[in-house]
C-alpha cells in the first residue's frame, strides 16, 4: 500500500481494539514496548498505529535504543514477509530486526524489550456489516495474496479487530542463550505459536466442508464397528449401515457459516437493543486467559431459549470465535433448524437409549470438532429450569467430552461455566403453568412467530457472568495421576472415568452459582415473597433491601458474584419502572406508602428469587432457628445446620463442604450479630433474636422465609413417611403423595409455592436421603427407615411454625 493510498484510506478505517485495558497494562511495562506483527503488511502497520494512537499506547514508529549507544531499532517487528509477485509465499525466516535486539540484550545487561503481539483481523470486528462483499472477504485462517489482500482492505477496513497480547520480556524469552540465529528462530516459533493460538481463539479453526467431517466420522474404527454389529444379513448390508450412519450424521451436524454469523450480529445487535436495556458480559478476562491454546467447552445454566443466541452474541462481541452449540432435537423445526445449523448448532436427541449407532456417530462427531479446535457449548442441566434454581446436572455430554478427550488428547480441555441473570424471562409464565400441572407446549415455527409479538415488552437487563474455569487435565491428575498411560477402549471408557465425570459436574454447577448476578428484581422478589400478602411499607422494604445489600458485602459468596449498584430506594424505583412492584397509599396518617408485587406477576417472581437463594442460604438457615426459639445455644445452631445443610447444599450447589460448615456458621453468626439482627456472641455461647416489636426482629423473620419454605418441602415427605410407616411406600409412591398433598394444601389453606409441585425436587430429596443412608429399600423397592427419620422430624419443631406443621400433618392424616 502506497503512502498516498494509505492517507486516502485512513478516514474509511474503523476498528475495535481488545483488550480494553491494554493501555493500563502496557503503560506499566518495565521495558520499552516493541510490537510484533504476524506478517509484514502496510495495512496491518497502519491499523496498529491508529490503534496505539487511540488508546494512548507507545507508538510503533518509535525507535528502540540502548543506553550509551547510538544504535536504533524500529519498535515493530514482522515475523514473516511476502516474497514473489505472481505466486506469493511467506518468508518465515527470523525477522531481520530480532537478531540485532538479541545481540544488544546479550551485550548490555541493563537493556530489555517488552514484546507485545498485535494481531489484526480484517472483517472480524463486531461492528455493523452492510456489504456481502465484506462478508465474502472476511478474515479467515488462510494467508491471502496481494490482490485478495487489497480487496480485503477495501471492503473490510471498517470491520477490523486489533488484538494486543500480554507483554513479555525478550530477555526472559532468550533464557540465557547466546544471541544466535538458532535462538532467534526459537523465539520466532514461540511468537508464531501465540499468533496461531490467538487466531484459533478469535476466529476459530479452519472450516472444513461437511463432506470432509462426514468422511472423518465414518472412517473411525468405532463407527465402522457399530455399523458391522448393527448390519443385517444379505448383500449390501454394510452399505446400508453406512448410509444409515450418514443420515444420523446429517441429522446431528452443524453447517457453520461465517457470513451468516456476521449477518446475525447485525440483526441481534438491533434486537437486543430493542428487547433489553443492555447485555452485560462480566469476567471476560477469564476467556482471554484460557482461550488461546485450549479447547473451550462452555457450560452455561439454562434459563431460556434466548440463552443459545445470547452467549454466542456476547462471545462474538468480545472478539472470540463462537462455539458449536448442542441444541435439543426439538429445536430442529422447519426453517429455523437450517439457520441454527449455520449459526453453529448441532442437534442431539433427548435419549440415546436403544440406538447404539446413533450414540457412536454422535460421540465421534463431537470428538472430531473438538480435535479440530472448535469451541463447544452445551447446557449441563439438559433442559431449561422451570423454578429458577439450577437443575441436577445431566452428565451424558460431560462423559462424552471426557471420553473423547481421553481418546484424542489433542489440546487441553477447559470448561467455562456461565451464569445467565435475567430480570425478566420470556417463558416464565409458561414455567409457572407447567409447575402447576399444565402440559408443556411443543416448539413449532408458528409458535415462534406468535412469540415475536412479545418483543415489544420490556425485559430489563441481561447479565452474562463467566465462572471459574475447570481444567480437565488437573481434575484427571487428581483422580488418576497416570491417566495418559491408562488404556481406554474405542469409546474412551475406563472404570475410573465415572467418578471424574461426577466430580466435574459438581464443580461446574458450584462455579456457575458462584458467578451469580444480583439484580434489583432478584432482591425485590426475595423480600416481598417473604411476606404473607407480598406487600411491605416502603420504609420497611428499604430496610430489608439494605440488610441484603450489607449481607452481600459482609458475607461475599464469591469474588465473581456481581451485585446491583443501586441503593434500596433506587431498587424500588427500578422495580416500579419494570412493572414488577406497585406503590399504593396506606390507610392512616404517618404510615407511608405500601409497595407490593404486581398481583399478575407475583407467582412468576419466585423464579427470580430462586436465582439467588444460594447466596443467602446459610444466613437464612440460621435465621430459621429463631422462628420458634427466642434464644439458642451455639451448639444447637451447629446441630441444626449440620442436619439440614447437606440437603440444602446439594440442592442449591453451595460452595462449602460439610467440613467447612462449622467455621462458616460461626462467621455468619458474627456478621448477623454485627448487623443487629441477632444478639449474643461466640464467647457467651448463646444467641437470641431481638425484641419482637423491633425492626430487626422483622428483618430476621423475613430473612428466614426463603429457606423455611425449602425446609417445609423437606418436612412433607418425612411426615408422609412417618404417617405411613417403614416398608410401606416406594419412592415413586412417596413422590406422588407429595404432589397430591401439595395440591390439597393449596385447596384447604391457600398455601402456594411452585416448588411444592416440582416433581424433580421431591425426587432429588428422596434420592439423597437414600444415598446418605437415612432411607433404605427392601427387595421390592419399599422405603425403610429407623429412628433417624424420627429425630429429623423432631428437629423440625425447632424450625417450623406450629401452624404449618399442623397443616401438613392434618392433610397427611386425612
Amino acid at each position: 500500500m502506497s503512502r498516498l493510498t494509505g492517507r486516502l484510506w485512513l478516514p474509511w478505517l474503523r476498528f475495535t481494539s481488545l483488550p480494553q485495558d491494554a493501555a493500563e497494562r502496557l503503560t506499566a511495562a518495565p521495558a520499552p514496548v516493541c510490537y510484533v506483527l504476524e506478517r509484514e503488511s502496510r495495512g496491518d502497520a497502519t491499523v496498529l498505529r491508529q490503534a496505539c494512537e487511540r488508546a494512548s499506547l507507545p507508538l510503533p514508529m518509535r525507535t528502540l535504543s540502548a543506553e550509551g549507544t547510538q544504535a536504533t531499532q524500529p519498535a515493530v517487528i514482522a515475523l514473516a514477509r511476502p516474497v514473489g509477485l505472481l505466486r506469493q509465499r511467506m518468508d518465515r525466516r527470523p525477522a531481520l530486526q530480532l537478531l540485532p535486539l538479541l545481540r544488544r540484550i546479550a551485550a548490555d545487561p541493563g537493556f530489555d524489550v517488552t514484546l507485545v503481539t498485535a494481531a489484526v483481523y480484517w472483517g472480524r470486528a463486531p461492528q455493523k456489516q452492510g456489504s456481502w462483499w465484506r462478508l465474502a472477504l472476511a478474515e479467515d485462517s488462510v494467508l491471502v495474496g496481494r490482490v485478495h489482500r487489497l480487496l480485503t482492505l477495501l471492503f473490510n477496513s471498517r470491520d477490523t479487530l486489533v488484538q494486543f497480547g500480554p507483554g513479555q520480556s525478550l530477555r526472559a524469552l532468550l533464557a540465557g542463550e547466546s544471541a544466535s540465529t538458532a535462538a532467534a528462530r526459537r523465539i520466532a516459533r514461540v511468537l508464531q505459536q501465540q499468533f496461531s493460538h490467538a487466531r484459533a481463539a478469535h476466529i476459530g479453526p479452519n472450516l472444513s466442508h461437511q463432506r470432509t467431517l462426514l468422511t472423518q466420522v465414518l472412517r473411525t474404527r468405532a463407527v465402522r464397528s457399530a455399523v458391522a454389529q448393527q448390519a443385517d444379513e444379505g448383500p449390501g448390508a454394510r452399505r446400508r449401515g453406512l448410509l444409515q450412519a450418514r443420515e444420523l450424521f446429517e441429522e446431528i451436524a452443524a453447517n457453520y457459516s461465517h457470513a451468516f454469523v456476521r449477518l446475525c450480529e447485525v440483526v441481534f445487535t438491533r434486537l437486543w437493543t430493542r428487547v433489553y436495556d443492555g447485555v452485560e458480559f462480566r469476567h471476560v478476562q477469564t476467556l482471554r486467559d484460557v482461550a488461546p491454546g485450549n479447547e473451550i467447552i462452555y457450560v452455561p445454566c439454562h434459563r431460556s431459549h434466548i440463552d443459545y443466541l445470547l452467549l454466542s452474541y456476547a462471545i462474538y462481541k468480545q472478539g472470540f470465535a463462537i462455539p458449536h452449540i448442542a441444541a435439543g432435537i426439538n429445536l430442529n423445526i422447519p426453517v429455523v433448524g437450517r439457520y441454527l445449523r449455520k449459526a453453529g448448532a448441532f442437534f442431539i436427541r433427548r435419549s440415546f437409549r436403544g440406538n447404539a449407532l446413533y450414540a457412536v456417530v454422535f460421540m465421534n462427531y463431537l470428538a472430531v470438532i473438538m480435535s479440530r479446535g472448535h469451541p463447544v457449548e452445551y447446557f449441563i442441566e439438559g433442559g431449561r429450569s422451570r423454578t429458577g434454581r439450577l437443575l441436577a446436572p445431566k452428565t451424558g455430554m460431560l462423559s462424552m467430552t471426557v471420553r473423547s478427550f481421553l481418546r484424542q488428547p489433542v489440546r487441553p480441555v477447559v470448561f467455562v461455566p456461565v451464569y445467565f441473570g435475567y430480570e425478566r424471562v420470556m417463558e416464565v409464565d409458561s414455567y409457572v403453568g407447567e409447575l402447576s400441572g399444565k402440559p408443556k407446549q411443543k416448539e413449532s415455527f408458528m409458535g415462534l412467530v406468535r412469540s415475536l409479538r412479545r418483543l415489544r415488552e420490556r425485559f430489563g437487563r441481561v447479565h452474562v457472568n463467566l465462572g471459574e474455569p475447570v481444567h480437565l487435565d488437573e481434575l484427571l491428575n487428581q483422580h488418576q495421576a497416570d491417566w495418559r498411560q491408562q488404556p481406554v477402549d474405542d469409546q474412551g471408557r475406563a472404570p475410573w472415568v465415572a467418578p471424574v465425570v461426577d466430580e466435574l459436574a459438581g464443580r461446574i454447577m458450584r462455579n456457575i452459582n458462584a458467578a451469580a448476578s444480583v439484580t434489583p428484581i432478584n432482591l425485590l422478589a426475595l423480600t416481598l415473597l417473604a411476606t404473607p400478602r407480598n406487600v411491605l411499607r416502603e420504609t420497611d422494604l428499604q430496610g430489608q433491601l439494605q440488610l441484603y445489600l450489607r449481607l452481600l458485602q459482609a458475607l461475599p459468596y464469591s469474588e465473581r458474584v456481581t451485585v446491583t449498584e443501586l441503593d434500596a430506594a433506587g431498587i424500588i424505583a427500578y422495580g416500579e419502572g419494570m412493572s414488577a412492584v406497585v406503590r399504593s397509599a396506606a390507610e392512616g396518617a404517618g404510615v407511608g406508602d405500601l409497595v407490593s408485587l404486581v398481583p399478575a406477576h407475583a407467582p412468576a417472581m419466585t423464579y427470580y428469587r430462586n436465582n439467588i437463594l444460594h447466596l443467602f442460604a446459610l444466613p437464612s438457615l440460621i435465621a430459621c432457628c429463631f422462628i420458634a426459639n427466642p434464644r439458642l445455644r451455639t451448639e444447637d445452631i451447629h446441630r441444626l445446620a449440620w442436619r439440614i445443610y447437606p440437603y440444602i447444599g446439594n440442592e442449591l450447589f453451595l460452595r462449602w463442604t460439610e467440613e467447612q460448615l462449622a467455621e462458616v456458621t460461626i462467621h455468619t453468626l458474627q456478621v448477623l450479630g454485627g448487623l443487629g439482627v441477632l444478639e449474643g456472641s461466640v464467647e457467651q455461647g448463646w444467641w437470641q433474636r431481638p425484641r419482637a416489636d423491633s425492626a430487626e426482629a422483622m428483618q430476621l423473620s423475613l430473612l428466614s422465609q426463603p429457606t423455611i419454605q425449602v425446609i417445609e418441602r423437606y418436612y412433607l415427605p418425612l411426615a408422609l413417611l412417618q404417617q405411613a410407616g417403614s416398608g410401606v411406600l416406594t419412592a415413586s409412591e412417596l413422590q406422588k403423595r407429595c404432589e397430591r398433598t401439595a395440591k390439597q394444601m393449596v385447596a384447604l389453606y391457600g398455601y402456594y409455592a411452585p416448588e411444592f409441585f416440582d416433581r424433580s425436587l421431591h425426587e432429588a430429596f428422596i434420592s439423597l436421603l437414600r444415598k446418605r443412608g437415612v432411607l433404605g429399600a427392601d427387595a421390592e423397592g419399599r422405603l425403610l427407615f429407623d429412628e433417624v427419620v424420627l429425630r429429623i422430624v423432631d428437629d423440625a419443631q425447632l424450625v417450623l411454625s406450629e401452624t404449618l406443621r399442623h397443616s401438613i400433618l392434618q392433610v397427611t392424616h386425612s
